[in-house]
């Protein structure tokens, strides 16, 4: 007669736990549309007075709040008061590190909609977006799902200004009088390093209608204008640029072969020596695992594509004629591949 192995109470109860991880991630949401971070003071704070200044009914409120708290964003105090954590104070939006928008944009309508496919997507290997919606993701986005592309577009905004300043601090730019930020985006990376090195020049490249709406310090009239250079285009297909140093950062994340492009048309553009440096998250030795592992199902799902093991990232950069020397963290979120285009 076998025995039935015994199960770990703690076990179980981290599974359902981690099976109802969809009422946390709403709740978060549900904290950062109403607003509760902005509205909660430094001081403890009723839930009746939360609520009034919130127009919600306090008896919901209260159990959102005491959700939350088992997470440890807010804190439950005596008197039925709450108090602000490190985590709830990110859920802020004049927080200096605010994570607000990245909260409500992983959390946007269409995911709940996309994430029940997941196993469709394991099984094809493709994204299921085009299914569930009828259009490709970012089709999607600038026309039926505009107010999710607002939320986005803050997002995107928000992350890439904090990353830019920590890769401005990592990047040591001794002997590099040029520098191009290779599908850019609004050019964060770019300001930041011309801000920090008055003698550098640099070339913003990305999509038409990306560059149109780039920074404003390195637009006409801007405070860097004189020395950065706007150039429109698909790094796909073309890199028109010729420079010192190439940073390439958090882009290289579609398929395979348009990813073999861009760094190819690196190669081609570039002249001998020149330093070429690759910025991703990384699938593995990462601090920051669990998230960016979870981003790399969204990104199965939503585009078909995918974040990169640093042996995949090293594996491609090689492929296309780099010599790929060491990788550093730039921060917990963050890995730099440090290359040349050899001679």
């Amino acid at each position: 007669m076998t025995t039935a192995p015994t199960t770990d109470p703690q076990a179980a109860m981290r599974l359902r736990e981690l099976v109802f991880g969809a009422a946390c991630a709403a709740a978060v949401r549900a904290a950062a549309r109403l607003g509760v971070a902005d509205a909660l003071g430094e001081q403890p704070t009723t839930v009746d007075d939360l609520a009034s200044a919130l127009d919600t009914e306090p008896k919901p409120l209260r159990r959102l709040l005491r959700a939350l708290s088992c997470y440890g964003i807010f804190a439950e105090t005596d008197g039925d008061r709450f108090v602000h954590t490190e985590m709830s104070r990110l859920l802020r939006e004049d927080a200096p590190n605010s994570l607000r928008y990245i909260s409500l944009w992983c959390t946007e309508p269409w995911t709940w909609e996309a994430w029940p496919r997941l196993d469709e997507a394991v099984r094809s290997g493709k994204n299921v977006f085009p299914e569930v919606f009828g259009k490709e993701f970012f089709d999607y986005l600038h026309s039926d799902g505009r107010e999710s592309a607002k939320v986005f577009d803050k997002a995107m905004t928000t992350s890439s200004r904090q990353s830019a300043a920590d890769f401005a601090e990592y990047l040591d730019l001794t002997g590099v009088n040029s520098v191009v930020d290779i599908g850019g985006g609004q050019g964060h990376v770019l300001a930041s390093l011309l801000e920090k090195h008055p003698g550098l020049h640099g070339t913003l490249l990305d999509l038409p209608k990306v560059v149109a709406n780039a920074d404003p310090r390195l637009r006409d009239g801007g405070a860097l204008a004189s020395r950065a250079r706007l150039v429109p285009g698909d790094c796909r297909e073309d890199i028109p640029v010729k420079a010192d140093l190439y940073i390439i950062k958090n882009i290289l994340e579609w398929d395979d072969e348009s990813t073999r492009r861009t760094l190819a048309n690196v190669v081609a553009a570039a002249a001998p020596g020149a330093r070429v440096v690759v910025v991703e998250n990384l699938v593995d030795d990462s601090p920051s695992m669990r998230f960016t592992t979870a981003m790399d199902l969204l990104l199965l799902l939503n585009v078909g594509g995918a974040k990169h093991s640093k042996q995949s990232m090293v594996t491609l950069m090689s492929a296309a004629g780099l010599a790929v020397g060491e990788v550093h963290p730039v921060n917990p979120y963050l890995h730099a591949f440090e290359s040349t285009v050899p001679a």
